[in-house]
């Protein structure tokens, strides 16, 4: 999994928020900072990151996504 090619998919769905990803083989880590969060639980959250990746966490090419995922105001905090 190139990390240039998993961050390019997240600035895709999530256009509007701060993103840094990095990977250390199948394991990525992924901090998400945008309103998009706003009002929505933890797990909802990460569903919406899981989405976005679904397609190489079911072909093996991710094996575990490790996420901060905030807003801007909870970021700032």
């Amino acid at each position: 999994m190139l990390i240039d090619t998993l961050k390019a998919r997240l600035v895709e769905q999530f256009p509007d928020c701060d993103i840094e990803a990095s990977a250390e083989g199948n394991h990525c880590h992924v901090r998400i900072v945008g309103d998009v969060f706003s009002g929505l639980r933890p797990v909802k959250r990460q569903q919406m990151v899981y989405a976005a990746l679904n397609e190489w966490i079911a072909d093996g090419s991710v094996h575990a996504v490790h996420m901060s995922l905030q807003t801007t105001a909870e970021a700032q905090g």
